[in-house]
């Protein structure tokens, strides 16, 4: 079975966005993406980066006087393995509360809810077609 690698920080995950988007990024970037939108240091930033690396979230090359991060595991993989241990953690590994309280609480859409519906039909149809 694989490693499971730690699960991300608020800010660690803030830094992953911004590395995800644009596919490669220097401290900088990643610095002046960050604080656009809230107050940050730089030192900060960089140390996280290197935490991510550490971690394997990143991977690391040096490009002329910067190092260059780019992202060593994909955004749907790194969500998905967050979700499964939030998911663990708060419900016990059943999803069907996290659902009721998404529902109950309004915060899927009448469009979120059809596509949903489209998905489970979708997965059904794939179940029933492997047996």
């Amino acid at each position: 079975m694989a490693k499971q690698l730690p699960v991300l920080t608020g800010q660690e995950l803030e830094i992953m966005k911004v590395v995800w988007g644009r596919d490669s990024a220097t401290v900088r970037d990643v610095f002046e993406a960050l604080r656009a939108r809230r107050p940050i240091a730089y030192t900060t930033v960089m140390t996280l980066m290197r935490i991510l690396e550490r971690k394997g979230h990143l991977k690391v090359s040096r490009a002329d006087r910067a190092y260059v991060y780019r992202p060593a595991r994909a955004r749907q993989r790194v969500v998905g393995e967050m979700v499964r241990e939030f998911v663990d953690r708060v419900f016990g590994g059943a999803a069907e509360p996290l659902v009721q309280h998404l529902v109950r609480d309004r915060h899927l859409t009448e469009d979120d809810l059809r596509d949903i519906a489209r998905q489970l039909k979708s997965r059904k149809s794939e179940a029933t077609d492997e047996r």
